[in-house]
């Protein structure tokens, strides 16, 4: 089994879990939950049995604290995980509708997930050639954007699996809206990239088959398209693959595409050649089966970390390696 390895942010969701009346006011009522979408990822893949990594910076208080300690104790590697003697740890609320769909409010600006510089960057992350995955968050802004950079370039030095989950945040970048250039500048590194079916229109800016062979020209071998409850679409250069996720009643969708994902890359994980396994469409179809049951299991519960499934939790196999 090689690692994976998760770059990026790993920070406070404060998750909106009731709301009382005092007098005219509605106050809400919020508890601490550990997240940040890699950093769900590299929890989500340890949970399940398999050997995971986290690799980005918390600040040097009580939240960053927090953080490390539910890495650990969740049985992820914080080796990689530095702490920022000034800046502050980041922090998210999120807000949940009746049917469990989050919006968030982020307090990012100068965060320590932000102001990691490049030469943090070293050897030492990418050794036993991991599967690497990130997701746009790390995009935001220049300083971030040039870690990235570094980041996906020793992978692929190194012909790690490079995945990406776009995971857009619009409302973290400057102008409100994502750059669609940055984001699909790292779609086109990436051996597995995972969209969100809006984030899939959004960067194929309305031409998916112009889009799709751009993509199959560059680096990615495999496309994985999650439309919320409903069927997600495997798009290979051979064609596409229908899987249909198993119906549950959401509670909390904050982990969802996390414990999707970190399905995929368990999988995947146990291979010798990972990359030369996503080609075979059999495996692929059986892969994305058990990850679409493992994100199923994640939004039966509140939270993130907490949320996720152990192997035995998954009501389908994961494939043989």
């Amino acid at each position: 089994m090689r690692p994976v390895l998760c770059f990026g942010e790993v920070l406070i969701d404060f998750l909106n879990t009731s709301r009382k009346q005092d007098g005219d006011l509605a106050l809400n009522s919020f508890t601490q939950y550990p997240g940040g979408a890699p950093a769900n990822v590299a929890v989500a893949v340890a949970r399940l049995g398999g050997e995971s990594r986290f690799a980005g910076q918390v600040g040097a208080d009580p939240f960053g604290e927090f953080l490390l300690n539910a890495l650990e104790l969740f049985g992820v590697d914080t080796t990689f995980t530095a702490i920022h003697g000034e800046a502050k740890t980041a922090l998210a609320f999120v807000f949940l509708d009746d049917d469990g769909e989050r919006s968030f409010s982020f307090r990012r600006d100068g965060t320590a997930d932000v102001v990691m510089q490049p030469d943090q960057v070293v050897d030492e992350w990418f050794e036993r050639q991991p599967i690497v995955h990130l997701c746009s968050n790390t995009l935001t802004d220049p300083s971030i954007t040039r870690v990235t950079r570094e980041v996906v370039t020793r992978a692929r030095d190194r012909a790690a699996l490079v995945s990406f989950d776009v995971n857009l945040r619009h409302n973290l970048w400057p102008t409100g809206q994502a750059d669609p250039d940055t984001v699909n500048e790292q779609v086109m590194n990436a051996d597995l990239v995972k969209f969100a079916r809006e984030e899939f229109d959004f960067l194929s800016q309305g031409d998916p088959g112009a889009y799709r062979d751009q993509c199959f020209a560059a680096r990615p071998s495999v496309l994985l398209i999650t439309d919320g409850g409903k069927d997600l679409r495997v798009v290979t250069e051979r064609g596409d693959i229908g899987v249909t996720p198993p119906q549950v009643k959401a509670v909390d969708t904050t982990g969802a595409g996390d414990a999707f994902i970190a399905g995929v890359l368990f999988g995947l994980s146990r291979s010798e050649d990972p990359v030369a396994r996503m080609r075979d469409p059999e495996y692929i179809e059986e892969l994305v089966r058990f990850a679409a049951h493992c994100g199923a299991v994640a939004v039966t519960r509140p939270g993130a970390f907490p949320s996720f499934p152990r192997l035995d939790d998954v009501n389908c196999p994961a494939p043989r390696a």
